[in-house]
């Protein structure tokens, strides 16, 4: 196993990973997700052009509950499982995530894992920028084949909070996180390429927003 305190460090540095890469439990994975009309290209092309050497890569889309209306929503155990093992994932590898944008959907699949109850893992700080700013080396092409994992999720529902919950912590004033871009947040845009009905556009009373791709919580003052 890694020298590494996953269990208090959510963080791993691009030279850390490195300096690690012979650790036989070691698991990386890339993460990387489009939002709906994006015009780069995508996720698994970008993966295929270009990723950290001995990666696999982690489908937020496919990787999730089929039978729900909505996107990505979170998959049942049994599915998990299977989608774990066939990224050679097993209860004692040491996962580490990343997306090639620095710091977007990595964190999702980092809260995923530990819904499920993985408890090894930790994001690639920076991401894919920053192992490249490192000088560090890439490979491309298909994921190498994997070895099968013996994983079996075990789903966590107090990690989970649904629309009554969130309700709920409005109605008492606690604070709630919105992670959209500051354009959504204060409603002056809507999801590219995503039908109305699945673009809400504007804050929620009461939520502070921590925008994707970092920035500063604050009080809604749109």
């Amino acid at each position: 196993m890694l020298d590494h305190d996953f269990d208090h460090a959510t963080l791993i540095s691009a030279r850390a990973l490195h300096e690690r890469f012979d650790t036989p439990s070691l698991r990386v994975i890339d993460a990387s997700w489009r939002l709906p009309g994006d015009d780069q290209q995508s996720a698994y092309e970008a993966f295929l052009a270009r990723h950290i050497p001995g990666a696999y890569f982690f489908d937020i889309d496919e990787i999730a509950d089929r039978t729900s209306s909505l996107p990505h929503m979170m998959p049942p155990p049994e599915r998990f499982t299977r989608a774990a093992r066939a990224l050679s994932i097993d209860h004692d590898s040491d996962l580490i995530i990343y997306d090639d944008q620095g710091l977007f959907s990595a964190p999702r699949v980092w809260w995923t894992f530990k819904a499920m109850g993985h408890r090894q893992v930790c994001v690639l700080d920076g991401g894919l920028p920053a192992w490249l700013a490192a000088d560090l080396p890439t490979d491309k092409g298909e994921p190498r084949q994997s070895s099968g994992g013996t994983f079996t999720a075990e789903f966590d529902p107090s990690l989970i909070a649904d629309a009554d919950a969130v309700r709920d912590q409005l109605s008492r004033k606690e604070p709630v996180l919105d992670a959209r871009p500051a354009a959504r947040f204060c409603g002056g845009a809507r999801a590219s390429g995503q039908p109305a009905a699945r673009s809400y556009a504007g804050c929620r009373q009461c939520a502070l927003q921590i925008p994707v791709g970092g920035g500063r919580h604050a009080a809604p003052r749109c």
